[in-house]
């Protein structure tokens, strides 16, 4: 039995747990979860605005209903036959998934777009990739246990602002909704992506995956004023000697608490992101990690299954099956069921990829490394050139045709 408030709520599993439900009202900005009719009602909105893209980019009135329900049926690999119970409101957007732009901008409406030509191809310019995840930089001041970046941690820099710059427009050519910036840690380079971010904001989401570190009030200002999404703060236990532990850092769960509440004063979009390690699977962890995470008023939690690259190369990480059912029905009952609507959202790629498969590997998505090498994602580093290389194009097709090896 796990405990909502005062929580008689069911949830399915061999294990229980009790959650913990303090609130801190100081971390709040704009942000909100929103649930019941209000989400109803902006996801009718919502629809509409689909219908409208749709009728501007297809004259024949079939095509519209064919387009309309591709998008549906692209939703349902996703969620399954679940209902979209819930949207995180930050700053005038609405979000419905941590890898999809906020309703209603012009990079959602591009994004729409782009999943349209898939529907029926589209005279007008598209996105050729959903996410890029980039590397800025290889130095980083933690040692943290899952680190798919370890064998090139502080090691000499290769990749120039100016250099970072160039990747940034060459991804934008080709057209890109997202980008997250990644290291090492990145918000080393906070002059570096502030300035990145402004050349380009007007066109693609940014977003930055950071362990907290120098996320202070300040930073996280200057980010949001240069047009900054949102941050996705790495947060692996709750206890914070736990955090601190598998980080390698005494500081590591104080800088977290910090950024998150520094980067919701400034409307920026919260996320969490954990490593569900073995150790770390249960009810009563994800449940306690969960109530902490709305106690911190955050968007958005990602689910990160470990894999045997990096500094577990060579380990047995992968969950159990037993534990992976535990991960999905966790999953199912907070995102679609109405005892969690005032909780984060969820997300999960692994629970998607193994009924879908993956979107990366150059389908809709690449990792960029910490030598601007382009790559399937990171959990799956195989070099296939530069971003930079006059090919770029090819080598993304190339990707493609060679799939995603894991799914």
């Amino acid at each position: 039995m796990v405990r909502n408030n005062d929580f008689a709520v069911t949830i399915n599993g061999p294990e229980a747990g009790i959650l913990t439900d303090s609130k801190d009202e100081t971390n709040k900005g704009s942000f909100r979860i929103i649930s019941g009719f209000l989400n109803e009602w902006v996801h009718l909105k919502l629809k509409l605005s689909l219908l409208g893209i749709i009728v501007k980019f297809y004259k024949n009135p079939l095509h519209w209903i064919g387009a309309l329900q591709y998008l549906i049926q692209l939703r349902r690999q996703f969620l399954g036959d679940h209902r979209l119970r819930k949207m995180a409101y930050t700053d005038g957007r609405y979000f419905m998934g941590l890898y999809t732009p906020g309703w209603n901008s012009r990079v959602y409406k591009e994004f729409i777009v782009t999943q349209l030509h898939d529907y029926k191809p589209i005279a007008n310019k598209i996105n050729r990739l959903n996410t890029v995840l980039m590397a800025v930089t290889k130095k980083c001041p933690l040692q943290c246990e899952h680190c798919y970046e370890w064998d090139n941690l502080n090691k000499r820099e290769k990749l120039s602002p100016d250099t970072l710059h160039g990747i940034v427009s060459k991804l934008q050519e080709h057209g890109v909704s997202q980008i997250q910036f990644s290291g090492g840690e990145p918000m080393l380079k906070v002059d570096t992506l502030v300035a990145l971010i402004e050349k380009a904001s007007d066109k693609t989401d940014f977003w930055v995956t950071t362990s907290g570190y120098k996320l202070t009030r300040e930073n996280a200002r200057r980010l949001k004023k240069a047009g900054l999404t949102g941050v996705i703060i790495s947060l692996d236990h709750f206890v914070p000697g736990k955090h601190n532990a598998f980080r390698n850092y005494r500081d590591a769960f104080y800088w977290v608490e910090k950024g998150v509440a520094n980067a919701s004063k400034e409307n920026l979009v919260v996320a969490l992101s954990v490593c569900t390690t073995k150790e770390f699977i249960s009810l009563e962890n994800l449940g306690k990690y969960m109530a902490l995470a709305k106690s911190w008023s955050v968007s958005f939690v990602q689910f990160l299954e470990p894999k045997a690259v990096g500094h577990f190369r060579g380990k047995n990480v992968a969950p159990t099956e037993g534990q992976i059912k535990i991960l999905e029905d966790f999953y199912t009952q907070m995102n679609y069921t109405n005892s969690f609507k005032d909780y984060p959202i969820i997300t999960y790629h692994g629970y998607y990829q193994r009924r879908q498969g993956c979107f990366s590997a150059g389908k809709k998505s690449i990792y960029v490394d910490t030598d601007g090498d382009i790559n399937p994602c990171p959990f799956c580093p195989s070099k296939n050139g530069s971003v930079l290389d006059h090919d770029f194009g090819q080598k993304l097709d190339q990707l493609k045709q060679m799939g995603c090896s894991s799914y």
